[in-house]
């Protein structure tokens, strides 16, 4: 079976991003948590997305992991390769978006790599080179305080060039009104990685009309939607999945501003709640035990387990652990209590935040699933190949709306 789009992505909830992306604009999506085995056998599918965790290690690991991938999506006659990365371009000077960039550049050599976040359903836009998160600039965002990417700097081609020797041209969005023929042109006649400006789903069905036939393609969900539009005239039509129904629980460690506040409706609709305290309890056994002791006491269906905390309290919380210890503890007990949730029963599993859903998936085993309906944009339920897992939801920090947690949980 041919793969029309094979998408490599840097964290669990971009890959669903993406990978609802492509269902949306009409491909059989297959999700992968990790490189798959070479046997793997996969539903019917247009396109696969291979979700890693090689956003913040470091980046000779990205590197190799990420060819690995690609090795994977090359074995499977994959037509063309998307780098997904996060919309808010989270990276630092050492990587990993340009790193990855490169090594996947390397072994497909393109002419040039077309690449922008722009992602307007998310809020996220690029304009004369600068990353906006809603009306403001992506350093004037909450992602300036983002514990392991804090950004900093708006201006993608300089945020690019610290990260890559290969050249970054940029296409700004006056070319882009002059239409199709001017942007074909202007990208032509660079090298490189070319940052294209988008502000619309229009700006980016072109740009994906004009990548269609690019061996690599990098950005967020956006790109990845345009390109979908591009190819879905040649493949089959969906055949839709119903949303998963049965007993549900939600764990939540994103810190993001969005998830407070899908936290804080959770807890003023009265739902149960239970916070994980690392500093309390260090031991991430005990910490797990703990959670599933009060779940066990619940008679209110759809609970919520949180570590999610404000800046000022997670700075506390790392300045206690560290920051590794404190990552590694909370890791460890959502994996355990995702394990305990099931074993008692529960069909539906909420994670909020890319750790937390790294932790979950790890921890049940997941290998992959097929992409089914989306619970909030850009936010699928996954139905797992394997029997007996639960369906889940995988919510990046910032994504949904407020009740999306209650909604998503409820009966």
């Amino acid at each position: 079976m041919t793969v029309v789009l094979g998408a490599i992505a840097d964290d669990f909830t971009g890959a669903t991003d993406v990978a609802v992306a492509f269902r949306r604009g009409g491909l059989r999506t297959v999700l992968f948590f990790g490189v798959p085995p070479e046997g793997e056998v996969t539903p019917p599918h247009d396109a696969i997305v291979i979700a890693l965790k090689s956003r913040a290690i470091p980046a000779a690991e990205a590197v190799s992991t990420s060819l690995r991938a690609l090795r994977w999506l090359r074995n499977r006659k994959a037509e063309q390769i998307y780098f997904k990365y996060c919309s808010t371009f989270d990276s630092t000077p050492r990587g990993n978006i340009g790193p990855v960039l490169d090594a996947l550049s390397q072994a497909l050599s393109p002419a040039r790599v077309l690449t922008t976040p722009s992602s307007p359903e998310h809020g996220r836009t690029q304009y004369q080179g600068h990353l906006f998160v809603g009306d403001a600039l992506l350093a004037e965002s909450p992602m300036h305080d983002h514990p392991t990417t804090p950004m900093t700097d708006s201006h993608l081609p300089r945020l690019l060039r610290e990260q890559t020797t290969t050249p970054v041209a940029l296409v700004t969005h006056d070319i882009l009104r002059r239409g199709e023929t001017a942007v074909r042109e202007a990208i032509d006649s660079k090298s490189g990685y070319v940052l294209v400006d988008a502000l619309t789903e229009e700006d980016l069905r072109l740009l994906g009309r004009i990548a269609a036939d690019s061996p690599l393609v990098a950005g967020a969900a956006g790109l990845a939607a345009g390109l979908a539009a591009a190819h879905a005239s040649m493949t089959p039509p969906l055949t839709d999945t119903s949303p998963p129904s049965g007993p549900a629980a939600v764990l939540s460690g994103s810190c993001s501003a969005r998830t407070l506040e899908q936290v804080a409706v959770m807890k003023r609709l009265g739902r149960p709640a239970h916070r994980l305290d690392p500093v309390a309890t260090p031991d991430p056994e005990a910490l797990a035990a703990g959670a599933l002791a009060w779940y066990d006491s619940l008679t209110e269906p759809g609970p919520l387990v949180y570590s999610s905390s404000s800046p000022a309290d997670l700075r506390r919380t790392q300045q206690e652990l560290g920051v590794s210890r404190a990552a590694a503890i909370l890791e460890k007990a959502t994996g355990l209590i995702a394990v305990g949730l099931v074993e008692r029963g529960v069909r539906r599993l909420v994670a909020a935040g890319g750790e937390t859903s790294g932790a979950v998936v790890t921890a049940l085993d997941v290998r992959g699933g097929v992409i089914g309906t989306e619970a909030a944009p850009g936010v699928p339920w996954i139905h797992p190949v394997e029997d007996r897992r639960p369906a889940l939801l995988l919510k990046s920090g910032n994504f949904g709306d407020p009740d999306l947690l209650a909604t998503a949980s409820g009966s």
